[in-house]
């Protein structure tokens, strides 16, 4: 590609700092944009033309949306829902209107079929319902590949549509009761570390397994997809680093020195057993391989966000976190 504008919607926030960040180090991007919610609303559509007349992209990487862990879908679920939905739905049809030679779009691992048996293959992503606690967010995030089939069978629009594993890493959001299972880790550790406390309480019983994607892997595929993958079908993109919540805790104390006693309140939710995908697609078609091992990436997580601490002069959170996954 060449004299190629890119707009990355949510460009400010946690993977597209990252993603920015890519596109910077990118010989085929010329101009990278970030879109920020505080000048463009996407859930209206008059911003998102707004957004298109100013910035007039050739390539758009869809990334803002609403997030969150269990705690914030289960308090919430019409809103991620609508928020996802509105800007999944104005972004495409704009972009198919106005000729934009590439769309990439984000999904979630959460998207897939609860109960579906692991590792999860992409042709399998319609085989049931997205488990309980997340479905709301997880059908707003399937219906962007829907759409985006649907504009390239009327339109031609050229929407590429990628599956992530659970993210984590510097930037993102540390908030102890609606972030996801890392972040949640990190600081609920730390603090206990820098507090000396006895003993930490995690929801669940720690038996759930996840898949965790270093942000600035997740960035690097997400931009090589950006420049050279234009198919239809999805593709996974992940680390192929599978763990339990009770090992990872172990791990995220360890990394974090932590020395204290691990309580789990198994009452609280697990969410979804079991999550790993099949990267098969993404190694033939990316011809990507994640650089970061869950190790490394964990310590650069507590690193950065015991920077932030400092920086922001955190309050220490006595109360039970919630381990959102």
């Amino acid at each position: 590609m060449k004299h190629t504008t890119v707009v990355v919607t949510g460009g400010e926030g946690f993977l597209g700092s990252f993603v920015m960040a890519a596109l910077a180090r990118a010989s085929w991007c010329d101009r990278a944009i970030a879109i920020r919610s505080e000048e463009y609303d996407l859930r209206q559509k008059a911003d998102v033309e707004r957004m298109y007349d100013d910035h007039q992209p050739s390539v758009v990487i869809h990334l803002a949306g609403r997030v969150g862990g269990i705690c914030a879908n289960l308090d919430a679920p019409a809103d991620f829902f609508y928020d996802n939905a509105l800007m999944g739905i104005h972004v495409l049809h704009e972009a198919a209107l106005r000729g934009v030679t590439k769309i990439v779009t984000i999904g979630s691992v959460c998207a897939y079929p609860d109960g579906l048996p692991v590792p999860f293959h992409e042709e399998h992503l319609w085989n049931g319902r997205p488990h309980a606690s997340n479905e709301a967010y997880a059908i707003a995030k399937r219906m962007l590949l829907t759409q985006g089939d649907a504009y390239r069978a009327q339109y031609g629009l050229n929407a590429v549509h990628l599956i992530l594993a659970n993210l984590y890493g510097p930037r993102d959001h540390f908030d102890p009761e609606y972030s996801h299972v890392v972040p949640a880790l990190v600081r609920k550790c730390v603090e206990a570390a820098e507090t000396q406390q006895k003993s930490i309480t995690l929801w669940g019983d720690g038996s759930a397994v996840r898949e965790f994607l270093y942000v600035e892997d997740a960035a690097a595929a997400i931009v090589c997809a950006a420049e050279s993958y234009d198919g239809a079908p999805p593709v996974n993109v992940g680390s192929g680093q599978v763990i339990s919540v009770r090992d990872l805790a172990s791990l995220v104390a360890e990394v974090a020195g932590y020395r204290g006693e691990i309580r789990w309140d198994a009452a609280r939710p697990n969410g979804q057993h079991s999550r790993s995908m099949d990267t098969t697609r993404m190694q033939k078609v990316l011809k990507f391989t994640p650089s970061f091992e869950l190790r490394d990436g964990l310590t650069r997580t507590v690193e950065w966000f015991r920077t932030y601490c400092v920086q922001a002069k955190a309050t220490t959170m006595h109360r039970v976190f919630p381990v959102s996954v």
